[in-house]
């Protein structure tokens, strides 16, 4: 047979092919609202530093906040349609995807599971429908990485609780109207649902950054803030209540990377087969094929262990130490990606004409947030050889 000439898509495996009726639909739907409502603009916005608040009902309307809860206004999809969103929304910018799964899996994952039904019935409908937006309050200036060390208390007064501390680097957080806060109490660790105007709640937003520019990022600040008593989740005490809402959102980054990553290559390839030097298409030579073939390999594995960690999680198998694997692991193959998606498109690869150094950009935060790449590491090298190294 002859051989085929047809230049080689981002999913040379077709592992799209794997996804149900229902999630090539949520596929095509956010991939189509991205290419429309998000691309046309996003470089200006990186740029800018700016992200238009208008986008979240937008994102409501579509059932993309909190889709993978169930009940009070939630969508109820599955895993991998999370999963799936989380990938085509940073395909176009992984502030966009953080936006989503800050609210979904940080902001009301926490409430959907350890809130009273009051609490839920509250905020969960208004979040789903973009109508609220809430913020994840857990990382300190000076702890951040390791949360039980945490400085922010509260304590309760009365029938009120009195919070105070500092919480850095708040993905939403001057735009939130409720901040789940983590704080320490006489009982351990506690979260607290925090309304935007709560007397002593002052946020500043951080600037000067130049990653994840299309995404609101925050200081937030407590000073013997007054709370009712029943403010606190009541269902979790202890790290566990945090580090469980972080393992869902570490899994949508799992997924989120991917998308990154093929605009990446994606990015390369076009430019490889129209950009001419020495009096040939780049794509002919042979290091820059070299290059794109390496970077649809990392795609490819990177996009075969997200769904696999997907299924896992419909079934209910899914632990932390797989979820860190698969963090660390795609995120690191994002990376290199968009490293030498950059090293293809030459000097247009740093500016904003193309998605690749922004992606870029984005990524070095990506491999920080939710867990650096460094604690991943180490919670592998504990599940195999079941000796801590973070003390």
């Amino acid at each position: 047979m002859p051989r085929s000439t047809t230049p080689a898509g981002s999913d040379l495996l077709r592992v799209d092919d794997q996804l149900t009726e229902e999630e090539r639909l949520v596929r095509d739907t956010v991939r189509s609202f991205a290419k429309d409502q998000i691309m046309p603009y996003i470089a200006d916005w990186f740029e800018a530093g700016t992200l238009p608040r208008e986008l979240v009902p937008e994102l409501g309307k579509m059932g993309l906040l909190g889709m993978h809860l169930h009940g009070y206004g939630c969508a109820g999809m599955g895993p991998v349609a999370y999963g799936i969103t989380c990938r085509e929304m940073e395909a176009a910018d992984s502030g966009l995807r953080s936006l989503v799964s800050v609210q979904g899996s940080l902001s009301m994952f926490p409430i959907w599971k350890y809130g009273s039904e009051d609490q839920k019935n509250e905020w969960l409908p208004r979040m789903a429908a973009g109508e609220a937006i809430g913020c994840f309050g857990l990382t300190e200036p000076d702890h951040g990485s390791d949360p039980s060390g945490m400085e922010t208390r509260a304590i309760l007064n009365g029938h009120d609780w009195v919070l105070s501390g500092t919480k850095m680097w708040i993905t939403n957080g001057s735009i939130a109207d409720i901040a789940v806060v983590w704080a320490s109490t006489p009982d351990g660790i506690r979260g607290f649902l925090v309304p935007r105007g709560a007397r002593g709640f002052t946020s500043r937003n951080i600037h000067k950054k130049m990653s994840l520019r299309a995404s609101v990022t925050s200081e937030l600040h407590f000073d013997e803030v007054r709370l009712p008593e029943d403010s606190v989740l009541p269902g979790v005490t202890g790290l566990k209540g945090p580090l469980s809402c972080l393992s869902e959102a570490r899994f949508g980054i799992v997924w989120g990377v991917t998308g990154a990553a093929r605009a990446c290559f994606e990015a390369a390839a076009d430019y490889a087969r129209t950009r001419e030097q020495f009096g040939k298409k780049i794509g002919g030579f042979q290091l820059t094929q070299s290059k794109l073939a390496w970077m649809l390999a990392d795609l490819a594995r990177a996009q075969l262990l997200a769904l696999h960690l997907g299924r896992l999680k419909e079934a209910g198998t899914i632990t932390p130490e797989q979820v860190s694997l698969g963090k660390m692991a795609n995120v690191r193959a994002a990376i290199e990606i968009a490293r030498q998606a950059r090293t293809v498109l030459g000097a247009n690869g740093v500016t904003l004409e193309y998605p690749v150094i922004r992606h870029a950009n984005n990524l070095e935060s990506v491999l920080t947030y939710e867990g650096t790449e460094e604690i991943h590491t180490l919670a592998l090298g504990q599940a195999i050889t079941g000796i801590s190294a973070y003390r």
